[in-house]
């Protein structure tokens, strides 16, 4: 079952990108970078997506000391084919010209992104790789999401610029309530999914001699 919220969280998740890229108000740091580096070198945004977790599940297995979590390049490659797929349907669909129905696109995408960040992140299967370092950082340094969320999205922040990303006032939204929208959206998908996941395993009269792991 928590394989299904594993999917299910990523297509929440990247509806929300989505929705922020056809705001036209600035994505993500993140995601400016990724659009960034589709109009100016080629690729699509999804195929960067891949590109880029490949480096990072490098500086992840560097910062942990552990093996590289190959699994997580399944999520970025199953993201990344979400995004194009999201970005396709949306193009005709959502395309708001007006600046009262840009901030309700980008809104929606934003708190979109962070309950499919929380979703699938509970699951505790391959997150994608800047959503573990996130966790790394907020480990390391013994902090909370909020503020390893925020360093690490003024990082890709600086290389967006640099890269002539759609860095607009999105964007800077994106950095200071993004993090605090997933520290929000966490305590709340870990009740209801515990709830569901607990209710849908087998009992334990029926499978008593297996351990079962959520």
């Amino acid at each position: 079952m928590k394989y299904v919220f594993y999917v299910v969280g990523i297509l929440i998740l990247t509806l929300g990108i989505s929705f922020t890229i056809q705001s036209d108000l600035g994505t993500s740091p993140f995601d400016a970078l990724l659009v960034g580096l589709s109009i100016k070198v080629g690729l699509t945004v999804g195929s960067w997506e891949v590109i880029i977790a490949l480096i990072l599940i490098g500086c992840n297995s560097f910062l942990t000391r552990q093996r590289p979590e190959v699994l997580g390049l399944l999520t970025a490659f199953i993201t990344g084919i979400s995004i194009d797929m999201w970005l396709f349907l949306l193009h005709h669909l959502i395309t708001p010209e007006l600046w009262y129905s840009k901030v309700v696109c980008f809104g929606i995408g934003l708190v979109v992104i962070g309950l499919g960040t929380a979703t699938y992140l509970h699951t505790n299967f391959a997150p994608i790789p800047v959503d573990r370092l996130t966790l790394i950082i907020q480990e390391l340094t013994r902090t909370n999401l909020f503020l390893s969320r925020t360093f690490i999205y003024l990082v890709f922040l600086i290389i967006a610029l640099i890269l002539k990303g759609p860095i607009g006032v999105g964007t800077l939204l994106t950095v200071c309530l993004a993090g605090l929208i997933l520290n929000y959206f966490m305590p709340f998908t870990k009740k209801v999914l515990d709830r569901i996941l607990t209710d849908s395993s087998p009992s334990p009269n029926y499978d008593k001699d297996k351990n079962h792991s959520i």
